[in-house]
């Protein structure tokens, strides 16, 4: 463990920037996830047969191994931090468009129907009663996601990327204990730290409905 502290207090500043590198791949991936996923998830609660389809194929996705759909990826994209970014998208579909499709489909069907009631269209309905008593359920989603695309950046070294996973691969490469957990730790505790904080705002919007 001294070789390892003495690492950190080496090289911290470097480490900061790869967590950097690593927090923006994942972010980005979840915006992205965020703006196709939720009408992904709009539609498939909406129309339930296209809905099978969008969550067989997010399934699909999301079962693949996710160092052969980055090697696929790859191919096709080239190496580097777009590649990178698309992986995790892809990664971060599924649990956000199946929470959407869940929250939408719990909705108390007497509140939509007072919505009718009131003389609201379909649209304002989705937007201003469907969506809002969903977002705990999205929140789930987001929070579900993050935490996998935070572990899947981790082998973004092996097509070119950046972020924490240089640590971990150098590490091994170079049989450097030391190296490998300045890597393997601090994208531990990110991952802690993201669930707990999104864990956090997924309970507000439980207690705010």
């Amino acid at each position: 463990m001294e070789l390892f502290f003495q690492y950190i207090s080496e090289n911290w500043l470097d480490l900061l920037g790869l967590t950097y590198d690593h927090i923006v791949m994942v972010l980005l991936a979840i915006l992205m996830a965020l703006i196709v996923g939720v009408p992904l998830g709009i539609l498939a609660a909406r129309y339930r047969r296209l809905g099978s389809v969008i969550l067989t194929v997010a399934n699909i996705i999301q079962v693949f191994p996710s160092l052969a759909l980055l090697v696929l990826l790859m191919i096709v994209f080239g190496l580097g931090f777009k590649t990178v970014v698309i992986g995790l998208f892809l990664y971060s579909l599924m649990p956000i468009i199946r929470n959407t499709f869940v929250g939408l489909t719990q909705v108390n069907p007497a509140i939509t129907e007072a919505g009718r009631g009131v003389g609201m269209s379909q649209l304002q309905l989705m937007w201003k009663v469907q969506l809002p008593l969903s977002l705990p359920f999205i929140a789930t989603g987001v929070r579900v996601a993050a935490v996998i695309a935070i572990g899947v950046a981790t082998i973004a070294p092996l097509i070119g990327g950046g972020g924490l996973g240089r640590e971990i691969y150098s590490g091994i490469n170079m049989d450097n204990s030391a190296r490998l957990y300045a890597g393997a730790i601090p994208a531990a505790l990110l991952a802690l730290l993201t669930d707990f904080v999104l864990g956090q705002v997924q309970k507000r919007m439980h207690v705010s409905r």
